[in-house]
């Protein structure tokens, strides 16, 4: 397994409120997360920085784990404790008042890829020269779209577009999707933010990830055409592809 953690302050804003990263646990089993800070005053790093690092500590305190549903457990305990964490922080702290996080976390143990989701940022599979979104955008727009009272095309440039219905810390209680894939040889992964789905369709993502090259390049060229179309947002991916190597052997990816 090889695995690349990018994040780009972008053209516009002048501090980055996405965190994330690739992490083992003590029988380095890796863990992938982005996280996507909002509200308050310039609280939203805040909360994707709590969000990630209290992830990251409990699992870097895990020993091996061999069952998806082990794994699935996990996510929904910690990530109701995250959720009390960042909400209690925001009602003690009148300038972190409102702040949350989104949350793209993905666990993988041999052949299997355990998601956590809320928010609108993505989980994307590339296999062979496809690709598909594993997350469901907890957005006002995606809703729309599940109604069928506008298109995916409409949503693409909905005012509302980045409007998110559930996010992390925003309340004392959170709903998280937790589910189990599978994952072969071969395959690659991408998590981000918006800053980045929000400006490349899924035909270009599609392109750029199966490209025969380096996954630094890659990375760097989307953070970079990201960017290029305006740069709005806060950009932030991670790569992971599976190469057939044991993803647990001797040192993280």
């Amino acid at each position: 397994m090889k695995g690349l953690f990018l994040t780009h302050c972008g053209q516009v804003r002048n501090h980055n409120e996405d965190a994330g990263g690739i992490f083992k646990n003590k029988s380095y089993q890796p863990i992938a997360i982005i996280a996507d800070g909002m509200g308050g005053h310039q609280a939203g790093d805040v909360a994707s920085m709590l969000a990630v690092e209290n992830i990251k500590n409990r699992w870097e305190e895990t020993e091996r784990v061999e069952n998806p549903g082990e794994i699935e457990q996990w996510f929904q305990k910690i990530i109701r404790e995250t959720n009390e964490q960042i909400f209690q922080k925001s009602q003690e702290n009148k300038q972190l008042e409102g702040m949350g996080t989104t949350l793209v976390a993905a666990v993988i143990i041999g052949n299997s890829l355990i998601i956590a989701h809320i928010g609108d940022s993505r989980l994307y599979i590339a296999r062979g020269d496809q690709i598909e979104q594993l997350t469901e955008d907890h957005s006002f727009v995606n809703e729309l779209v599940k109604r069928g009272e506008i298109t995916e095309g409409d949503a693409e440039v909905h005012p509302y577009k980045n409007y998110i219905i559930r996010a992390l810390g925003t309340d004392a209680d959170v709903d998280t999707d937790v589910k189990t894939l599978t994952w072969e040889t071969g395959d690659r992964l991408l998590l981000c933010s918006d800053g980045l789905s929000d400006k490349l369709s899924q035909t270009e993502l599609a392109q750029l990830i199966t490209a025969e090259k380096e996954m630094d390049e890659i990375g760097q060229q989307l953070i970079d055409l990201a960017n290029h179309r305006g740069g709005e947002d806060n950009i932030s991916l991670i790569l992971i592809a599976h190469d057939g190597s044991d993803s647990e052997a001797g040192e993280p990816a």
